[in-house]
């Protein structure tokens, strides 16, 4: 029995989703630009899916939503064509330091452009301090850009606080709210986001399809040009099934959040309670204000690769950073902006919950962790002689 534990990395597409989508790949398969019987039924659908994008986030009207090609897309066009859109009025960008290497890749481009890159500290838990954000803004700064809740180790950030500053301010709050769709219910009515980007796959739908929100009156100059597509801000013709299959997928979401977020969290802290049990394990992230689906730990004197491996041949299946800078050897830039030193980053695992997860992947993943990590450690020229002593006679 497989034991899948990286939803955060990638998610099924749920078979209510694939039924949706399946006529839109061979008998519904019309442009929304063309001007006939299969255009005009292109374009309804199209627009019908732009409504219930809207109504999962409880957005005023369904022309704030345009359609791309998945979350690093949205986070371009709302960064990249933001800073462009307003770089008469400013040049200077906040973001924080635990942000998503898409974000992190784009301020670093920008400043190749000429702006300015402010990158806000986190404490202990990976959590922003509003004061800091505060005094980091001046008459130059344009846009705010501070994700819903870190991928990695699942710290909500203080949201509502956050979108208060940047409307004082008069400055444009972006958020990348992938890591929150799953579990935490988004209201841009409550929360008054200026751009949002959201991913159909973290919801189970298809992947290669996303969404960035704007509020109105909100304007970022396209940053793909064609044929003007999505009010001219992303050309390219529409990916109608994938469309569809986003539409589907934040229907049933909208539906089955709540009770799947309170399912998700006794799954998750029956998770943390179980391998905390092992000695010199940690909780990586906020131990409260995290995510209901997410659990990152760390161990001493072993890596978190090693770990992956070896219980990848016990048949669970987990990660040890995010999937999205997995193919760097360098330490979690999370765990390091959260203040751990190098070896301590290396010793990560990310353990990350979903909608099929079952209590039995959870029992299975704390059954064989402490005998691979005992094995570690017996094997790590890291593992100090008393411990080595303590945890073999453990065994004995």
């Amino acid at each position: 029995m497989n034991a899948y534990l990286d939803y955060q990395a990638a998610k099924p597409v749920d078979p209510r989703v694939f039924d949706a989508m399946k006529p839109y790949f061979i008998e519904e398969f019309g442009n929304p630009s063309s001007l006939h019987l299969y255009g005009y039924n292109a374009t309804k659908k199209l627009e019908e899916s732009r409504q219930k994008i809207a109504e999962f986030i409880n957005a005023p009207s369904p022309d704030n939503i345009i359609f791309t090609a998945g979350a690093t897309e949205s986070n371009n066009l709302a960064i990249i064509g933001g800073a462009l859109r307003n770089k008469r009025k400013g040049n200077h960008i906040i973001i924080s330091e635990i942000e998503h290497i898409s974000i992190l890749n784009i301020g670093k481009y920008l400043e190749r452009q000429g702006f300015k890159v402010s990158r806000l500290s986190v404490d202990q838990y990976g959590r922003i301090n509003l004061n800091k954000l505060e005094r980091l803004i001046n008459d130059k700064t344009i846009l705010i850009s501070i994700s819903t809740a870190s991928n990695e180790i699942g710290t909500l950030q203080p949201i509502e606080e956050i979108a208060e500053i940047a409307q004082k301010h008069k400055v444009w709050f972006h958020s990348d709210a992938v890591a929150t769709q799953s579990s935490v219910p988004i209201d841009v009515q409550k929360v008054p986001f200026d751009l949002l980007t959201l991913s159909s796959n973290e919801i189970y739908g298809p992947r290669g399809i996303g969404a960035l929100y704007l509020k109105k009156g909100v304007r970022v100059n396209p940053i793909i040009i064609g044929g003007g597509q999505e009010k001219g801000m992303r050309s390219g013709s529409e990916n109608m099934p994938g469309i569809v299959g986003f539409a589907k997928a934040a229907e049933i979401m909208k539906a089955e959040i709540n009770t799947e977020a309170a399912r998700l969290k006794k799954l998750r802290d029956k998770l943390i309670e179980g391998i905390l049990k092992i000695p010199k394990s940690y909780l990586n992230g906020h131990p409260e204000e995290r995510t209901p689906h997410n659990a990152n730990f760390r161990f001493d004197y072993i890596e978190g690769e090693s770990l992956l491996l070896a219980l990848k041949d016990e048949n669970v299946e987990v990660a040890t950073g995010s999937a999205c800078s997995s193919k760097t050897l360098e330490p979690s830039h999370t765990l390091i902006s959260c203040g751990l030193l190098h070896e301590e980053a290396h010793g990560s695992l990310l353990l990350t919950l979903g909608r099929f997860s079952e209590e039995k992947d959870v029992d299975k993943i704390i059954e064989v962790l402490p005998e691979v990590v005992r094995k570690l450690r017996v094997l790590s020229p890291l593992t100090p002689p008393k411990f080595l002593e303590q945890i073999k006679k453990e065994v004995n």
